[in-house]
């Protein structure tokens, strides 16, 4: 097994992930499609396309771990998200690297506000949770086979430093709110929700691809105590020291615009996440590795300092 630790992706989960293996002592090296991303000087950069079995094969050479965090364009998940994930994963086994999956809880699909564990069924009723749970599946087969050393992390809606666009609280919260405009929020924003804070997302990541314990399993990443979202914005607005007003947008108005853009046409089949509580356990991975999550206040204060 090399000792090289390999990120695909270089979102604001892949960045982050960086920043904590670096932080760690670990070589890194990140694969994107232009070869070029925010990273420290010691950080290799390859550029291609990952659906590239060849390519990706390339980029994984020497890989002790390698660690899938790739996103494609949220309207083409199903034509591109499984080609990406299997080179991604093909080029893992022949480096005999460990492979950590980064996913969401798509799969889950809607539990009616109960709260979601890794034992919770997973019932997608969702395109995308429906592209989701066929690409977990097929990674647990392999891993069941012995064919695959594997460990999945699942993260909840995230939000931290450079998560703008990506984030329920980037741009349309904590961005509009530091131009003195309302926060802009979709579904019902006195419902509980869990938020993950990308700095505990990756170091769960950072885990699963150094600890032998974390294979062969599925871990939530932790996340502090469900809060309301007219709360946490109450909390970025003490942070800034002003009132922010809550503006959600009407469900009318986003299927309207989901008619010219096909990112928010896709949005709107995962309302069901912010129209009920929704609710995460990470216990297992705190039981398991010790990890508490990151007090709210405390990521809230560090999000909006990488904002300023």
């Amino acid at each position: 097994m090399g000792q090289t630790h390999v990120i695909f992706g270089t979102g604001p989960v892949g960045l982050a992930l960086v920043d904590q293996l670096v932080e760690r002592g670990h070589q890194v090296r990140v694969v994107n499609r232009s070869g070029t991303a925010p990273v420290p000087a010691q950080v290799e950069q390859m550029a291609g396309d990952a659906a590239d079995p060849d390519f990706a094969l390339d980029a994984a050479s020497g890989a002790g771990v390698v660690y899938q965090v790739l996103n494609p364009p949220y309207h083409r998940w199903p034509e591109e998200f499984p080609p990406l994930q299997r080179g991604v994963m093909s080029a893992a086994q022949v480096a005999g690297a460990r492979f950590v999956s980064f996913e969401n809880l798509y799969m889950y699909g809607n539990t009616g506000g109960n709260a979601i564990d890794e034992s919770t069924p997973m019932k997608p009723h969702t395109r995308k949770g429906t592209v989701r749970l066929e690409m977990a599946e097929e990674l647990a087969e392999l891993s069941d086979k012995g064919d695959l050393e594997l460990a999945t992390a699942r993260a909840s809606s995230y939000f931290g430093p450079r998560a703008t666009w990506q984030s329920p609280l980037g741009e349309r919260v904590i961005g509009r709110a530091l131009d003195g405009k309302s926060a802009q929020v979709i579904g019902d924003p006195e419902t509980k929700h869990s938020y993950t804070y990308l700095k505990d997302l990756s170091r769960v990541l950072a885990t699963l691809g150094t600890d032998g314990r974390a294979v062969g399993e599925v871990w939530h990443v932790p996340n502090a105590p469900a809060r309301t979202t007219t709360e946490i914005i109450g909390m970025i607005g003490d942070e800034l020291g002003q009132k922010i007003k809550v503006s959600p947008v009407p469900e009318l108005l986003l299927r309207m615009m989901g008619l010219f853009n096909p990112t928010v046409r896709e949005l709107n089949e995962m309302l069901y996440e912010f129209k009920n509580d929704f609710v995460t356990n990470g216990e297992k991975f705190t039981e398991a590795f010790g990890m508490q999550p990151t007090p709210l206040d405390q990521a809230v204060a560090e999000t909006i300092e990488w904002w300023r």
